[in-house]
């Protein structure tokens, strides 16, 4: 079940809150005694989280667990790179678990939401690396935390949602208290490590939209990273359905015609986590800064969040 993004937050009496995790959605399924962890694109990630599997042992066979996967940075916050880092702060690795898809072979998906909170209470094993992620807050309460902590936002759900999964209803929503979100890689202009910006854009339907170019944010290693994840999806055909623009725009970051002549256009794949101060009112991003790759999400499904 997917999140839908908002520009305020549901209150009421029928909503409840969870901290906004920056990390991995992960699926734990246990069957036949064996836990299995899957990531939302259906990739089994034992090996890289086996710790969490073995923490996970405990569970009744045939239940399915849904929650995230981070690494908790010396503060006590999710940071998404350190868990691409992880080899090195295996302890900093905590599983949330924020609900129950099936307990023992029954399916739980058609329940409320608090029903199923209750039965995921009463399983899961607690440890030093598995918790509940649900915190008791009003939604003020919840606010004023994640804006003392730094913390990225909030998730609303309501009470008595049904679990819908692979939908984006609006009985879930996330609220991000910074700007940032993901976007499609669909071209760099070449530099130094391999490139010297990202050309990125959002969908919109099954159209992929130029958004911007992202030139902060980048080391040398990092630059060598993301060069090494797109240097073979070189295409001779742009990606964008709003290329060319017609001038360079105030800022100065429109593609025009003549701009995209320096361009290596490549198949939409790739994603990267991307920090902003605004969106402009065509939907162009301003003082950008690369954050991390992201592997675990679909490019079609990467719209301009807020919308």
């Amino acid at each position: 079940m997917e999140c839908l993004p908002v520009t305020k937050l549901p209150v009421g009496p029928e909503w409840t809150y969870e901290i906004k995790l920056d990390g991995y959605r992960l699926e734990a399924v246990k069957t036949n005694g064996k836990v299995t962890l899957y990531s939302r694109r259906r990739n089994v990630l034992n090996e890289k989280f086996g710790y969490v599997a073995k923490a996970l042992e405990d569970l009744p066979d045939n239940t399915v667990l849904d929650g995230e996967v981070v690494a908790m940075d010396s503060a006590g916050k999710s940071d998404f790179n350190l868990l691409q880092n992880f080899r090195s702060a295996e302890l900093k690795i905590h599983y949330y678990a924020f609900d129950v898809l099936m307990h023992k072979g029954k399916l739980l998906t058609g329940l409320p939401l608090d029903e199923r909170r209750e039965i995921l209470d009463e399983i899961l094993p607690r440890n030093d690396h598995i918790s509940i992620s649900v915190v008791n807050y009003s939604a003020d309460q919840m606010l004023k935390f994640v804006t003392e902590h730094g913390l990225e936002g909030v998730v609303a759900k309501q009470k008595d949602s049904v679990y819908q999964p692979g939908k984006r209803s609006g009985l879930w929503s996330k609220y991000r208290l910074n700007l940032g979100q993901e976007f499609v890689v669909g071209g760099y202009t070449p530099g130094s490590n391999g490139f010297d910006a990202l050309i990125v854009g959002f969908y919109r339907g099954k159209d992929l939209m130029f958004a911007g170019r992202i030139r902060a944010g980048f080391v040398p290693a990092t630059r060598r990273d993301v060069f090494a994840k797109i240097k073979n999806l070189k295409s001779d055909k742009c990606p964008f359905a709003n290329l060319p623009e017609k001038s360079e725009g105030r800022w100065g970051q429109g593609l025009t015609a003549e701009k995209m002549k320096g361009c290596v256009w490549l198949r939409p794949k790739a994603i990267v986590r991307i920090d902003f101060a605004e969106w402009t009112g065509g939907d162009k991003l301003r003082h950008t800064k690369f954050v991390a790759l992201r592997d675990d999400k679909d490019p079609p499904k990467i719209v301009k969040e807020g919308t």
